[in-house]
């Protein structure tokens, strides 16, 4: 029961609240609002303001709204700063009094419009609203009059459109109606911006006359005239945005050129954005004004508007698009992704082709795919297939990919050209298979080196463009078609299972044995060798072969040392054994060595591996206190005095 009269009492209270709400506040929110519209100067008339002009003591001012977007039309026909138009229809739409009288009382006071300076205004404004495109009605015009200050400057007297009243205003509506043609107007030139733009064309003068046209494609640029080729997307977008970057200097009004810009431009300048196109003609440079740091000053005018003004182009910027051809264009010769690619094919004069193939499977990162590398034999011998060295072949592409013009050589090359660029049997061909649906892509570049050596070498893509690029020639060192640059330098990794059980160093001179110790599971030694850290050394660098730097590209019984053609000195025999359900497995693997012949080079071979090569520094200094400390005759003996 108690629970019944508490709930009554809340829903009583609940009731009583929603009543208050209703009732009172609502009314006093009506009131506010009501007060707030009786101190607002304009009304409705001002909600949709499509016109305004402004007169005065300053030339007649006119703008107009088309679209959404506002124009001068008077003094001078050219887009509106936005901004500045908004300051005065928000100033017009907000506008209010502090007080307000009734123009029938001035006479009954000995007063008249001529003592608030309304009589003859300093300042008129008039503005339309609506109008045909939007209301279906012509725009009936509103004026209001801007009269004398008050006493203390602060506030303004205006006359209501009616005529009936005098309005004491804020003295900021004056401040905003000041504005001159300079305020009101835009100074920007190019208003398309660089994501919208859909195409950059240019025409230099008469009489050589070039048009150049450059298109948009997704997210390429490509030039469509004069020359079909790539463009450089950063140079363009750069291009782009520094036009969009050009302001209005001054209007001409007085002393126009001989020549107007739009009758023989020395530069025609054209953005396709959606739907719009914007041009800009450049004239003379302007006689009194002489170039500075910021650039030259020239008169110009834009297509469709026939007001003349002139407009500081920066150097830089002129000379990009005077020379768009080569400014503009992509400098980077192959168009691939690194990614796509699943097979490099290298070819030089008197070299069989090497072919890098991508392996879909392997242990490799997701940055370096496995690569394996596929000599071509004669006709007799089937391809032989070695790991290839990833980092190495990750490396050319990344330098095929960044490989990049000096200059653009020719677009038209003759015959007698492509000859004398040595194209007759290029130096290099380097073909890329590409990843693609239905059928995989190849492209093809060629080099060549001139038969006059000028320090270029010269390049072409093979059955895609005619251009030829002269290019760095340090791009061949970079090719070599020697199996042994791609090789994988990782000769051998033992599995965990596995385990060097025994060692045996022979000096093949001489036949004497110089090491010759069993190795336990403990990496215990027996018997002891004289050095046990560097036999240790030993076992970790034979456990994880790796090439320094392969010599040959395959194994031969005598090697070059220092300049003499010799056999090996040495021969490393490790024992290994592995471990598995099938018991121990024993196996011999050998090294052949040969005498030290600087301080970080000494040579190894392995028939297994069919290699020569060069070891790393940690194997090389450990074979050292074995194979030459037998020899070293020590210290020289202290001279007695």
């Amino acid at each position: 029961r108690m629970r019944t009269k508490v709930t009554l009492v809340l829903v009583f209270l609940n009731v009583a609240l929603f009543f208050f709400i209703f009732q009172f506040e609502r009314h006093w929110r009506t009131e506010d609002n009501w007060q707030e519209a009786r101190r607002r100067v304009l009304g409705a008339e001002a909600a949709d303001i499509r016109s305004l002009a402004l007169t005065g003591p300053g030339p007649a001012l006119e703008l107009v709204k088309r679209g959404d977007t506002w124009f001068v039309t008077q003094p001078i026909e050219w887009p509106a700063n936005e901004n500045a138009v908004k300051r005065i229809i928000n100033e017009l739409q907000f506008l209010e009094h502090e007080t307000s009288f009734s123009v029938a009382d001035l006479a009954k006071n000995g007063q008249s419009l001529a003592d608030y300076g309304l009589d003859h205004p300093k300042l008129t404004l008039t503005f339309t609203s609506g109008g045909p495109d939007r209301t279906g009605e012509p725009g009936q015009p509103v004026s209001l009059r801007l009269g004398d200050t008050t006493k203390d400057g602060q506030r303004l007297y205006v006359l209501s459109p009616d005529g009936e009243r005098v309005h004491v205003v804020s003295q900021s509506l004056a401040t905003t109606l000041a504005m001159t043609f300079d305020e009101l107007r835009s100074d920007q030139i190019f208003t398309i911006p660089v994501f919208e733009a859909r195409s950059l064309n240019l025409q230099t003068a008469a009489p050589a006359s070039l048009r150049i046209r450059l298109r948009r494609d997704g997210s390429r640029w490509t030039f469509e005239t004069p020359i079909i080729a790539r463009a450089s997307k950063n140079a363009t977008e750069l291009a782009i945005n520094a036009l969009n970057s050009l302001r209005v200097k001054s209007f001409v009004t007085g002393n126009p050129p001989a020549r107007r810009p739009d009758d023989n431009p020395s530069l025609r300048i054209s953005l396709e954005g959606r739907n719009r196109r914007e041009t800009l003609a450049l004239g003379d440079p302007v006689p009194s004004r002489s170039p500075s740091d910021a650039g030259t000053e020239y008169y110009a005018q834009l297509e469709g508007r026939g007001a003349l003004f002139t407009v500081v182009v920066p150097g830089e910027l002129m000379t990009t698009l005077t020379l768009a051809q080569v400014k503009l264009r992509e400098a980077h010769i192959l168009d691939f992704d690194t990614h796509a690619v699943t097979a490099i094919t290298l070819t030089a004069p008197n070299h069989p082709p090497l072919t890098l193939q991508r392996l879909e499977t392997g242990t490799a990162s997701a940055d370096l795919p496995s690569w394996q590398l596929v000599l071509r034999g004669d006709g007799s011998q089937a391809p032989q297939v070695l790991p290839a060295d990833r980092g190495a072949v990750a490396r050319l592409l990344d330098q095929l990919s960044l490989l990049a013009a000096e200059k653009f050589q020719s677009d038209a090359p003759r015959d007698a050209d492509l000859e004398a660029w040595g194209f007759n049997q290029p130096e290099r061909e380097i073909s890329l298979t590409l990843a693609g649906t239905p059928t995989p892509a190849t492209l093809t570049l060629q080099i060549g080196l001139p038969t006059q050596r000028d320090g270029f070498a010269y390049a072409r893509v093979k059955d895609n463009s005619a251009s030829i690029y002269a290019i760095d020639p340090d791009i061949l060192r970079e090719t070599p078609v020697t199996p042994r640059t791609w090789r994988e330098r990782l000769l051998r990794e033992l599995p965990a299972g596995a385990r060097i059980s025994a060692l045996k160093l022979t000096d093949l001179s001489n036949q004497q044995v110089l090491l010759d110790t069993a190795i336990d599971a403990a990496g215990q030694f027996t018997p002891a060798p004289a050095d046990p850290k560097a036999v240790q050394t030993i076992v970790a660098q034979l456990r994880t072969l790796r090439a320094k730097a392969f010599v040959l590209d395959q194994f031969s019984d005598r090697v070059d040392v220092a300049g003499v053609e010799r056999p090996w000195r040495f021969q490393l025999d490790a024992t290994i054994t592995l471990t598995g359900g099938a018991g121990e497995q024993t196996s011999t693997t050998t090294l052949y060595l040969a005498p030290r012949d600087g301080g970080d080079r000494q040579l190894a071979g392995s028939s297994e591996f069919n290699a020569v090569f060069t070891i790393e520094q940690p194997l090389l200094d450990a074979l050292w206190p074995l194979t030459e400390a037998p020899r070293d005759p020590g210290p020289a003996p202290e001279k007695t005095p």
